[in-house]
């Protein structure tokens, strides 16, 4: 038995709706025990987000057709990936083609302003959100005060830590938080129950070491900094460990170079803990990362959503990829859950700061050209393997016995790890995955006229063409019906995948031609026709106050409209930004979760060798270290002379 209304998912919504008005209507009668299965909700429906990153346009298109439900870009200025920026245009087309699958585009504006750039700031914005894009991820509260129409995140540059300030930020209007990466999934629960906004996390991808919006490491080595889309990276850069009088403790080490972030293994645990977007980390990758770690999370996603009754997914099509996803296989500096069951030694990655990929194995043995592994090892020639902080290409392949294409470096003991996969790499690049939409075909004909239909199956939206014409009677009505089915089976280069074909009156002939035109333009109007978009535009609560009365100087004031909107909700001392001087000596410059200390086991809690003050030094950049073990974090206090 056909229910009421049954075009579809939007047939079963429109009957749901209705008997729950009805319900509500008759408060007097249970009726709701009576209704069926599917139209009771036992508990709130969770819509999941995998957002993925995109540098230009083509990463845009990369992301969504191997399974992105929402992608992440810059704008022309104000992105805290300066060498990540596109025109209007650009996020014109990149918001069209999210939107054919219900996915969503959203625009990084997330780098501190100047009074003398409010203006053009508002006018991009403006523009920006006109191209059609879903969402301004936004760390200056400038853009709070802009009236503008759509939904704004309050980017991780932020310092989204603490419950009370992501209560506050809920409650001023951001319909998002994206969280800090430092946090644990206790901290995690936390903020998410303090909060009405969305909450956004990091799942995989570079970190931080400092916390977001927190740090001014690059700015106190010249006028590049991170708040400004600009971060030079210093925090990957060798350093050596002093007592600040000249004895060394650690030599050229990449003392603050920290693992690359992978919560793979944890994603229900986010759930559960209030977070619905899902963020991959690298709007400065190349396409073969965006494909291999965006498809390698789809899968887990769709996992994840099919394991739970209160999970769905928040946009619509199927991605069927050519190729088995391995993050480990793409850039990665090693892999880490970073803090998220607690703040941990073994997260640093002291040797290096660049890719190293998969491990290999260790080198046994050594020969002036080759070198033989513990174990095999699938390495083929034209692999990129590194050691330490060196790396060579593989000229051939024995067994395993290596033959690379300089032995530098290379001697008994040696871990070899595996940066780049040839093979893989190259079925990255041949990859043809299309993410494609279930549509179902329903033909009429008769003798003077045929009608076409086209359904999405994912909501029921349908597209119906009719052409009048005389039909004459088939000679073989059998064949008729195979040519028809052939037809109208066919979905060229439209998004769609017609899984379902119905045909009435096959006994009438018609045209090739005629049914090819009617498939086409009907599947490209289906195409255009827009999916249902949930957004969360959030007005200002005047009334909603700061839960600190004054902000320092590492709080990012850094224009007038933003001085007035924390004016406005209670803040009465506003210390100039750290952004605004012209020297950070003497500043806190990096405030982090990570601790030196405990990264080579002189936790200052545990009767340490190490005694006293601490400093990391780089060529004229001294820092000295501060421990706050109450909070268990580390500082760094630019030190340098003169």
């Amino acid at each position: 038995m056909r229910h009421p209304f049954s075009a579809g998912r939007f047939g079963m919504q429109m009957y749901k709706i209705i008997c729950e008005l009805f319900v509500f209507l008759s408060p007097k009668t249970d009726l709701r025990a009576a209704l069926p299965a599917w139209s009771r909700s036992a508990e709130p429906v969770k819509r999941i987000e995998l957002l993925a990153p995109a540098r230009n346009l083509e990463a845009v298109y990369a992301a969504i057709d191997y399974g992105a439900d929402a992608v992440y870009m810059g704008g022309a200025r104000f992105g805290a990936r300066a060498a990540a920026v596109n025109t209007v245009d650009d996020i014109a087309r990149a918001a069209d083609y999210a939107h054919r699958f219900g996915a969503k585009l959203h625009v990084t504006m997330n780098t501190l302003l100047f009074d003398h750039e409010l203006s053009e700031a508002e006018r991009l914005a403006r523009e920006v959100v006109a191209a059609g894009a879903d969402a301004l991820i936004v760390q200056d509260m400038a853009y709070r005060t802009m009236s503008l129409s759509v939904e704004l995140h309050a980017s991780t540059q932020m310092f989204n830590m603490s419950p009370s300030r992501a209560r506050f930020l809920g409650e001023c209007g951001f319909s998002r938080i994206v969280l800090e990466r430092n946090l644990t999934l206790d901290q995690i629960r936390a903020v998410s129950s303090a909060t009405s906004a969305d909450i956004e996390c990091f799942i995989h991808g570079a970190i931080c070491v400092g916390y977001s919006g927190r740090c001014f490491l690059s700015r106190s080595r010249g006028c590049r900094s991170g708040n400004r889309g600009e971060c030079s990276q210093p925090c990957r850069l060798p350093y050596d460990l002093t007592d600040g009088a000249g004895r060394k403790y650690l030599s050229g080490k990449h003392l603050l170079s920290v693992r690359d972030l992978n919560l793979s293994e944890h994603l229900g645990l986010l759930v559960d803990a209030g977070a619905t977007s899902f963020k991959i980390e690298g709007r400065l990758k190349d396409e073969r990362y965006i494909k291999n770690v965006t498809a390698f999370y789809r899968r887990l996603v769709d996992d994840l959503i099919a394991s739970r009754s209160d999970a769905a997914r928040s946009s619509y099509g199927q991605s069927d990829f050519d190729f088995e996803p391995d993050p480990s296989k793409s850039f990665t500096r090693g892999q880490t859950d970073y803090f998220f069951s607690g703040r941990r030694a073994g997260v640093a990655s002291f040797d290096t700061p660049k890719a190293v990929g998969e491990r290999i194995g260790r080198v046994l043995s050594v020969t002036s050209r080759d070198f033989t592994l513990d174990c095999d090892a699938d390495l083929a020639p034209g692999d990129g393997i590194c050691f330490g902080d060196s790396g060579t290409n593989v000229n051939a392949v024995s067994g395993r016995r290596i033959t690379p294409n300089r032995m530098d470096g290379i001697s008994p003991g040696t871990e070899i790890f595996r940066n780049c996969d040839l093979r893989f790499s190259r079925a990255l690049d041949r990859s043809r995955t299309r993410r494609r939409l279930d549509a179902e075909a329903r033909v009429r004909i008769c003798s003077d006229r045929a009608e076409l239909t086209f359904t999405r199956r994912d909501d029921g939206a349908s597209v119906s063409l009719v052409r009048e014409g005389r039909f004459s009677a088939a000679n073989d009505a059998a064949a008729s019906e195979s040519s028809i089915g052939s037809c109208v089976s066919k979905s060229g280069d439209t998004p769609f995948r017609v899984v379902g074909v119905e045909i009435e009156g096959a006994g009438y002939f018609v045209p090739a031609s005629v049914m090819t035109a009617m498939r086409r333009e009907a599947l490209e109007r289906l195409a255009a026709m827009p999916w249902p978009v949930q957004r969360r535009i959030v007005g200002d609560n005047p009334s909603a106050r700061f839960p600190e009365s004054a902000l320092s100087a590492e709080d990012n004031v850094t224009n007038r409209l933003s001085a007035e909107f924390y004016r406005r909700h209670g803040v009465c001392e506003i210390a100039p930004s750290l952004e605004l001087e012209s020297s950070t000596r003497g500043r806190r410059v990096l405030r982090s979760a990570y601790c030196i200390r405990r990264e080579i086991g002189e936790c200052l809690r545990e009767n340490p060798r190490l005694r006293g003050d601490l400093y990391i030094e780089h060529g004229s950049s001294r820092y000295r270290l501060a421990f706050d073990c109450r909070r268990c974090e580390m500082s760094l206090y630019d030190e340098k002379s003169e």
